[in-house]
């Protein structure tokens, strides 16, 4: 008996913890993916070109790294927004593209099937309370192979290679999305900014390839 209280004494407020960060990451992943939107639209709005788009994204992982070192305080949260704020406007040349390219049903396809694929997956993480930790390496090397090979086509700009590319992307953020989503279940992630972010990639990640691809089978049409 006492044992077993002891246990359940021990148990407890790791569950409670685990809930808290899951809590607190899925309310700051809503609040920065619509504030991502508004920037987004906002740039799309005053006509934001590539060279600006590019300085952004630069910008946006220089924020990355102090998002990182103030994940402890208060003021990461700030950074987060600052980071994702960022990360949106620079996606604001390329949504202009593919709306006239397009129209909007192309982004509200790339949209539907980022939240479907999304919320599936998380909901599979959470329902199923499976560890999905021994895909961390697995994914690290497909995304540094895919980072390496995208590099490389910058010079080379093959078309299939592209299009193989982003259908690897998808791919590796659906699996990131199962072993973020678990590395917050099992304990692995405590801290809910930290959560945030690495979410907030593999939904961004995930929905610019699936608009580059569909783009391009539409762009076949």
């Amino acid at each position: 008996m006492d044992n077993r209280s002891m246990y359940a004494n021990t148990s407890q407020p790791s569950v409670l913890e685990t809930n808290k960060v899951l809590r607190n990451t899925y309310m700051l992943l809503a609040m920065t993916l619509a504030f991502s939107a508004v920037c987004a639209g906002v740039a799309m709005a005053v006509g934001v070109g590539p060279m600006a788009s590019l300085g952004m994204m630069i910008g946006a992982f220089i924020t990355l790294f102090v998002v990182q070192k103030k994940a402890e305080s208060a003021s990461g949260i700030y950074w987060v927004f600052a980071f994702t704020g960022l990360m949106g406007a620079s996606l604001g040349y390329t949504l202009q593209y593919y709306l006239q390219f397009g129209g909007p049903g192309l982004i509200m396809q790339a949209l539907g099937a980022t939240a479907l694929v999304f919320f599936a997956l998380s909901g599979y993480a959470l329902t199923t309370k499976k560890d999905f930790s021994f895909m961390g390496g697995f994914l690290m090397v497909g995304l540094v192979v895919v980072i390496i090979a995208g590099i490389a086509n910058i010079f080379f700009a093959v078309p299939a290679v592209s299009l193989a590319l982003n259908a690897a992307i998808v791919f590796i953020m659906s699996g990131l999305i199962l072993f973020d989503t678990s590395r917050i279940i099992h304990g692995g992630e405590t801290n809910y900014i930290r959560a945030t972010v690495a979410l907030y990639l593999n939904i961004y990640n995930l929905f610019t390839s699936l608009l580059h691809l569909l783009g391009a089978f539409g762009g076949d049409d």
